[in-house]
């Protein structure tokens, strides 16, 4: 862990903390902003990326490109319809005996894993069956 972190960084991690879900970057900023604490939306991209870098937040990329940044806490599996862009979590995990193996093999210090499928969920599959696309 960094000794030395910068108060944007501080700052985001503690909003990351209060709001305990994943956040689009686009999104932190606003709520900084609704916080009082104001800062540039460079300045959060640039806290984002060390404190990925430094392995206390994670970024999960949706179907449609936007990151998501949530503070690594527990491995999170989605299965994500391409469709509607809905994400359904998954509660088991399937890959730590492989993240176990491959920190052995390798020496490499992993932080966190994701797991995520893609595909329909049961509404669009109904929509695409009737030919109807919203839901």
């Amino acid at each position: 862990m960094k000794a030395s972190r910068t108060r944007s960084q501080e700052r985001i991690i503690s909003l990351l903390k209060h709001l305990d879900r994943a956040i689009s970057a686009q999104d932190l900023f606003v709520e900084l902003r609704n916080c009082d604490q104001a800062m540039g939306l460079a300045t959060v991209y640039r806290a984002l990326e060390a404190l990925k870098l430094e392995g206390v937040v994670q970024a999960r990329t949706m179907a449609s490109g936007e990151s998501l940044y949530s503070l690594v806490q527990e491995d999170r599996h989605h299965l994500t319809c391409l469709q509607c862009g809905g994400s359904i979590p998954i509660d088991t995990c399937p890959v730590h005996e492989l993240e176990a193996q491959l920190n052995q093999s390798y020496q490499f210090k992993i932080y966190y894993h994701m797991l995520e499928f893609f595909g329909l969920c049961t509404q669009c599959q109904a929509a695409d069956a009737t030919g109807d696309t919203a839901h």
